[in-house]
């Protein structure tokens, strides 16, 4: 299996979350009950230090004042220092989510993974059920319902190359009410993705197929025409998945300036991602969506070295 190393260097980026904006930062709220529609993306209600002079008279929305106080925050930061707002969302149900509920987790991580299909459904790059773009019209609905309240709309789009995503992002963003400065241009990012290998939903389309599908989208440079990760054999070890969404956002943030930018990926890429910036531990359902603010530095050295464990096989089904 390809793995994505670390390349030392004279400096690095480091990463932080920084909580009390959202109530997914709070250790008191349940993932498995929190309601992100309901509760405006989870931002607190609160003041902040910037309010006075922003919002003297108190006529501003929540989201103004919170997007102003991250821009004042950026401001007066040192220019090896910025504050990142980054939206994390998760893909809606796709057909392994279904098989998988179906067959059960022992079975499907030692047979049915590993196959194309049933018989009646197929698998492979998976694609949304019903109910999956229907809870990605929820996160459109959500999104539109948060920008007329004044949310800041994301300056950059990013997407895993699966299918499952890039039909999340296409329902979830298109037709907003975004500035024409940042309309919703994804780049798909092959660092993105689910766990790599073994597992057939997790291995891509080719980029012809891709690019014939999303044609407005973009690929990153250097995006290969067959998928260059997945594995047949071996499965990439959650600690190899965090070093390579670390990577990913080593990239992402080390080149792309802004300040508000969204990520559409899948339940173990956002795992790790919020492992990578020192978040609270927070499942999203299918279809689910979450802010987090990161305060992101430039600081001397390689980054620190992460232990990664190697790849496994499928497990015995007689086990």
């Amino acid at each position: 299996m390809a793995m994505v190393e670390s390349v030392p260097g004279e400096s690095h980026l480091q990463f932080t979350t920084v909580t009390g904006y959202f109530l997914q930062d709070e250790p008191t709220t349940d993932p498995s009950k929190f309601d992100y529609v309901a509760s405006n993306f989870g931002l607190i209600a609160r003041s902040y230090d910037s309010d006075a002079a922003f919002d003297p008279n108190g006529q501003k929305t929540q989201w103004e004042r919170f997007e102003h106080h991250i821009n004042q925050l950026n401001h007066d930061s040192p220019s090896d220092s910025s504050y990142r707002v980054l939206f994390l969302g998760r893909h809606g149900e796709g057909y392994h989510n279904v098989a998988e509920a179906k067959y059960g987790t022992a079975a499907w991580d030692c047979y049915w993974s590993l196959l194309d299909g049933d018989g009646n459904t197929t698998w492979v790059d998976a694609r949304l059920t019903p109910t999956g773009v229907s809870q990605a019209r929820t996160a459109h609905t959500a999104w539109k319902t948060q920008l007329a309240n004044k949310a800041p709309s994301p300056q950059a789009y990013y997407v895993s190359p699966l299918n499952r995503c890039l039909a999340t992002a296409a329902v979830t963003f298109s037709g907003l009410d975004v500035p024409s400065t940042a309309p919703f241009q994804p780049t798909i990012k092959e660092l993105l993705r689910e766990t790599i290998g073994l597992h057939t939903c997790d291995k891509r389309s080719s980029k012809s197929a891709i690019q014939a599908e999303y044609q407005t989208y973009r690929f990153e440079d250097g995006f290969a025409e067959e998928d260059p990760l997945y594995d047949a054999q071996l499965r990439e070890s959650n600690s190899a998945r965090d070093a390579r969404l670390r990577e990913l956002l080593f990239d992402v943030l080390g080149h792309d300036a802004s300040t508000f930018l969204s990520f559409t990926a899948h339940s173990g890429a956002i795992t790790s991602i919020l492992k990578v910036v020192g978040h609270r531990e927070f499942a999203l359902q299918t279809g689910g969506v979450i802010p987090v603010l990161v305060r992101v530095e430039r600081v001397s050295g390689p980054p620190p070295v992460m232990r990664v464990d190697p790849p496994t096989t499928a497990p015995d089904c007689d086990e």
